[in-house]
């Protein structure tokens, strides 16, 4: 077992703990959870059991321990001397008695934490960064409720459009949420951008209760995974539990409007090969009419060890869901009833596979090298009547049946590649951390629009006349980037990085609905960023960072791509350009107090819009860069456990959370085209951002019970640059605010079974987070009102 030291010690001190976790056989327990309180260090055990955590201060800690085959573990030691310490633990069965420990329930665990120094190919040094443990949340999962989901990450702005959960859009900081596309979105290290630089919509989304873990590095992640003002966003699929030959997780649930959840996953060890995966289904009428769907998600994974320096992970994720999309309303129809729909014959539809080969070897004691490739193979499609929401899709008097519908379709084939190397040195009698990786992507996307579909009711993607537009869309991305962890103290850290990109974006293809010049199109262009960070230790558990990162978001395939016969595109068309800066304080109180408290600024300039202008009588819309922004502000996450004051094991756990952002997010200079004219935006609000955005909470935890009311509330925005109050055609004007609860609770029994409840909107809150402007369809897109759901599942 772990052995205790009880030593007064120097404040200075920092050492590396490091350990293997067995079974009563002696067996290494690969991905057990290792944690270190206060301080929130964490970790997961190899494939071999083993586990190590850098960087700790001398003191008094709880080391805890668990995984879902074995009893936690949990025990204090304190710790003097600089070095490393190695230790043995053995985690008991849970059919075994333990003496000196209490069990919690799970929720009572922290579902928040912050990455280290470094991990694995990965500098986190001086970066903002979250991580949400999901399965330690008592939140709706099943549906895959973001605004539940993220409650804990201040800022961040979600679009609610249709209550299915299909699709996450989400952002923060004041930029787009449109799909997550101003981040770097991946699934266990892999890009799931449909095309990352040509079109870097996220279609694809795990369900969330494949998802062990989130983790969120803000925009000073803009150097290492990808040049987006948002950063790095990484879902974390769970794993097997690699005591077992076989194991089995099901969770099963049923709630309003039809819907049905079934989530199913299997996983075990053999020798050095593990295995894991799972197969989710879900369905709902949906609140709203014409808003019914049916979603279908499955992902097979394995991973062999060779010895313990080199591992080989291979994986195929895939995600379909078709959505019957009910579409925008007016002001007028949301006010008389925010459910009805005059859409009933829209359908959406992506199927995305993603396909990924990870290679890690240990190449020496201080040499890590990793190796990644991955893919998007898929579609987008849709078919619509698309117009304003004051015209009805009904029956045309002279021909007895429905207008034609449009046929839209994307096909992606994306390809990346990257390779990463960190290497451990000692300088200035501390170790330092250098990383440098290289990264190759490939995407061709075939774009097939403006068809004419059928006059039917059902989902239904066959032409009645050929595409009116026909492209295929190519973009070529080579990067080099390099961080380098300076540790000048055992208490001061200053990382500087460096990325260059080159990107080349090539149009091909024609248009047979308008002539037009802009085809073909093509760009080739070099970015070179920097970026430095700073992270100093106030006290062991408290530590200040700040660091400054510059961004871009490259002309997109939309950007460049005419809509109409009026539409031309700046010739000089250039990437938006601009920067993330912030500075901030967090840490821990023992297990009493956590918190994250940060003052940021973004700059954004050259944002792309459409100008009016006029060229020998003739007038046309020009997309060009428009203008510059500037959003700065304040984001803070407090998490307050007071009966922890008490200091007894077998206390319940209550904790009340607060997750609130302020973001003044303004135009320093730019203009837009309104009837005709050019109108000076300098100064007006940036459109879907609201100035508060505040989500809190109270959890309660006490053996195998667990229960959380959360609060959220977001604060008036705008859907355009012009900052237009209202419109009749509810496309342009005020995003009201609003205030909404949900409620969650559960139950866990014989260690195996759970039963779970969720009310969503408890308070049946009439509200919208979005009026569209085209896709899904122009208006108002209202949010769902009270629904509840009730959920049963077992581990065996």
């Amino acid at each position: 077992m772990f052995s205790i030291y009880n030593h007064s010690f120097a404040q200075e001190s920092y050492f590396t703990l490091k350990g293997k976790i067995i079974n009563k056989n002696g067996k290494g327990i690969a991905d057990a959870n290792v944690l270190l309180n206060p301080g929130q260090k964490g970790t997961t055990t190899d494939g071999d059991g083993n586990f190590e955590i850098q960087r700790i201060p001398a003191g008094t800690y709880t080391l805890k321990i668990s995984h879902v085959s074995y009893a936690s573990f949990a025990e204090k030691f304190s710790h003097k001397k600089a070095g490393i310490v190695n230790r043995v633990i053995t985690l008991k069965d849970t059919t075994e008695t333990l003496q000196d420990i209490n069990i919690s329930a799970r929720n009572s665990e922290r579902s928040v934490s912050f990455l280290p120094q470094v991990k694995g190919t990965n500098i986190y040094a001086g970066k903002k960064n979250e991580v949400i443990y999901l399965q330690n949340e008592n939140i709706d999962l099943a549906e895959n409720n973001p605004r539940q989901i993220f409650a804990k990450i201040p800022g961040v702005s979600v679009w609610e459009m249709d209550g299915t959960g299909n699709q996450v859009s989400i952002a923060t900081r004041g930029l787009n949420p449109h799909r997550s596309w101003e981040m770097n979105v991946r699934q266990n290290g892999n890009v799931i951008n449909s095309d990352l630089f040509g079109y870097p919509e996220s279609h694809y989304n795990p369900p969330s209760e494949a998802v062990q873990k989130i983790e969120l590095i803000r925009g000073s992640g803009a150097l290492q995974y990808g040049p987006q003002f948002g950063g790095m966003l990484n879902y974390v699929l769970k794993e097997a539990d690699t005591t077992k030959k076989i194991g089995f997780e099901t969770q099963q649930s049923a709630g309003s409007f039809g819907l049905f959840s079934s989530f199913n996953a299997i996983g075990g060890k053999e020798k050095k090969l593990t295995y894991y995966g799972y197969y989710n289904f879900r369905r709902s009428e949906g609140w709203r009419e014409n808003s019914d769907y049916n979603f279908t998600a499955w992902h097979a994974g394995l991973s062999y060890a060779f010895n313990k320096r080199v591992n080989l992970s291979a994986s195929l994720s895939h995600m379909e869901y078709v959505n019957h999309f009910a579409a925008g309303l007016t002001d007028a129809m949301f006010r008389e009833n925010p459910r009805q729909s005059n859409r009933p014959r829209n359908y959406f539809n992506p199927t995305i596979y993603v396909p990924a080969i990870h290679l890690e070897i240990q190449a020496a004691k201080n040499t890590l090298i990793t190796a990644s490739t991955s893919a998007i193979f898929g579609q987008r499609n849709s078919v619509q009547f698309i117009t304003l929401p004051t015209f009805n899709d009904t029956i045309n008097t002279a021909t007895n049946q429905y207008n034609p519908r449009q046929v839209d379709r994307d096909y992606y084939h994306s390809y990346s590649a990257e390779v990463r190397l960190r290497q451990d040195y000692r300088l200035f009698g501390n170790q330092n951390h250098l990383l440098t990786g290289v990264r190759y992507g490939n995407s061709k996307t075939f774009r097939r629009q403006k068809g004419e579909g059928t006059t039917g009711t059902d989902f239904d993607l066959s032409l009645t006349s050929d595409y009116k537009v026909d492209l295929t869309f190519k973009t070529l991305n080579y990067a080099f980037f390099a961080e380098n962890v300076f540790n000048f103290t055992s208490r001061f850290s200053v990382t500087p990085g460096f990325r260059f990109d080159y990107i080349s974006t090539d149009l091909t293809g024609e248009i047979t609905a308008f002539d037009t010049p802009s085809v073909p199109f093509a760009l080739q262009r070099q970015f070179p960023l920097f970026g430095i960070g700073a992270q100093y230790d106030l006290t062991p558990h408290i530590n200040a960072y700040a660091n400054f990162t510059q961004a871009y978001r490259p002309v997109l395939h939309s950007d460049i791509l005419p809509a109409s016969p009026l539409d031309r595109t700046d010739p000089d068309l250039k990437d938006a350009r601009g920067n993330n800066s912030e500075i901030g304080l967090r840490g821990s109180l023992k297990n009493i107090l956590q918190w994250d408290v940060n003052y940021f600024q973004l700059r954004y300039n050259d944002r792309i819009g459409t100008l009016i202008k006029d060229e020998n009588g003739e007038t046309y819309f020009y997309k060009t860069n428009i203008g510059d922004m500037l959003n700065q502000g304040m984001e803070a996450y407090i998490e307050f456990h007071p009966f922890a004051l008490m200091g007894t094991a077998s206390r319940p756990d209550i904790s009340v959370f607060t997750s609130t952002a302020y973001n003044s997010a303004r135009y320093t200079s730019g203009s837009v085209s309104s009837n005709g004219e050019n109108v000076n935006i300098s100064g007006n609000r940036i459109e879907n951002v609201p100035h508060w955005i505040s989500r809190n909470g109270i959890n309660y935890s006490y053996k195998n019970i667990s229960a959380g009311l959360q609060g959220s509330f977001v604060s008036k925005a705008y859907s355009d640059a012009l900052n237009t109050a209202s419109s009749i055609n509810g496309v342009n004007g005020i995003i009201p605010s609003y205030f909404l609860l949900d409620f969650n609770f559960s139950y866990e029994f014989n260690r195996k079974y759970n039963v779970k409840f969720s009310l969503n909107n408890l308070t049946d809150e009439k509200y919208f987070t979005r009026r569209a402007t085209g896709y899904p369809g122009p208006g108002i897109l209202p949010s769902d009102g009270t629904s509840f759901l009730i959920s049963f599942g077992a581990k065996i």
